[in-house]
């Protein structure tokens, strides 16, 4: 691929393949244990078929911001990062009981038919897909450990991955801690930043530096860029969750609003709410069924206090900050001009 020019599509390509081919010899090794376990391992490759490969990019031009080549090894090295990825989807499908990825069954639902005649069956399918999730976890790792770079490159990233996991986890934690509190945009913010700014953006990146031997001055750079950009990610998506079409964003609309989950909408929205719209907003958050009518109510009070248009400024202000911190590195112009396009794709998505 060359430095000049990024082909977004045929970077996929290139991971795609890579995930392809290693997630199915991995499911069929597992499955080879025993047949009941080929439903499992059907998961497995099912959590990996979709996505922009977004978190992969970021990695590869980390490791290109340092000036380093194109490199197969560390194509497989960044496909890991979409296995981490996989493996927080379902971890949080099953954490927030979502129905929908991708417009199909997530692993928790999908893997309700192999154990339809079990006792506590619902009970027994949450148990598997929480063990997909870590599969899934572990293949990465494998994947990043095996992706054929030296092994003094290896070692000078294999501290982040530590941290990643962390804050991911952090993130997650207390995400299931604010859950049905009241809403407050400070809390949601910092959720949001620890359970998917940064191992969207910033660590990737960081990774993919501290593999190709970045220095301090250009890993605080990544930083600067890295993670207002996942937050911009996270808040449009946050955005789509509600606003967005399903055919479209593949999941329900319904699943923040009964979930009464910390989103920065939620909570600009009540911030601004009087006591009429609060009272409205307690008597919807956290149902259970809520149907498309008490969404559009929901949907209406955001819109008359505003609070879309004060997400959609939070937005635009962290691109701006984090463009402006990318064009502050010194690193080759197809690097710049790859994350400037990644910027653009990360935060402006159809609805």
């Amino acid at each position: 691929m060359s430095a000049e020019k990024w082909h977004p599509a045929a970077f996929k390509a290139r991971v795609d393949e890579v995930l392809r081919r290693y997630v199915a010899e991995e499911a069929d090794r597992f499955a080879a244990i025993d047949p009941a376990l080929g439903p499992v391992a059907e998961q497995v490759e099912s959590a990996v078929v979709d996505g922009k490969r977004l978190r992969a990019a970021f990695c590869y031009w980390g490791w290109r911001g340092v000036g380093q080549p194109d490199s197969e090894a560390l194509v497989r090295a960044a496909a890991s990062m979409e296995l981490v990825h996989a493996a927080a989807v379902v971890h949080d499908d099953l954490i927030d009981d979502s129905p929908l990825r991708h417009g199909r069954p997530t692993a928790h639902i999908a893997l309700r038919a192999a154990v339809r005649r079990r006792p506590r069956s619902l009970t027994a399918a949450r148990s598997l897909a929480l063990l997909v999730g870590d599969l899934l976890m572990g293949l990465a790792g494998q994947l990043f450990v095996t992706s054929g770079l030296p092994a003094a490159y290896l070692a000078r990233a294999r501290p982040l991955w530590f941290v990643l996991a962390r804050e991911l986890i952090a993130g997650e934690c207390l995400e299931i801690l604010r859950t049905g509190a009241e809403p407050d945009t400070t809390a949601s913010l910092k959720v949001i930043r620890y359970k998917t700014a940064k191992y969207t953006v910033e660590q990737p990146l960081l990774i993919g530096g501290a593999l190709g031997g970045a220095g301090e001055r250009l890993c605080a750079g990544y930083r600067a860029y890295g993670l207002p950009l996942g937050e911009a990610f996270q808040l449009r998506d946050d955005l789509l969750g509600l606003f967005g079409s399903p055919s479209r964003t593949g999941k329900a609309n319904a699943d923040d609003v009964r979930g009464h989950r910390p989103t920065a909408l939620l909570a600009e929205t009540w911030r601004m709410a009087g006591d009429d719209e609060r009272r409205l907003l307690r008597g919807l958050l956290g149902r259970r069924d809520v149907d498309e009518d008490d969404l559009r109510a929901v949907r209406e009070v955001m819109l008359r206090l505003e609070a879309p248009d004060r997400i959609e400024h939070m937005i635009s202000a962290r691109v701006e900050e984090a463009l402006g911190a990318l064009h502050e590195l010194h690193v080759p112009a197809g690097a710049t001009a790859a994350l400037t396009a990644l910027a653009h794709s990360a935060t402006v998505r159809p609805s």
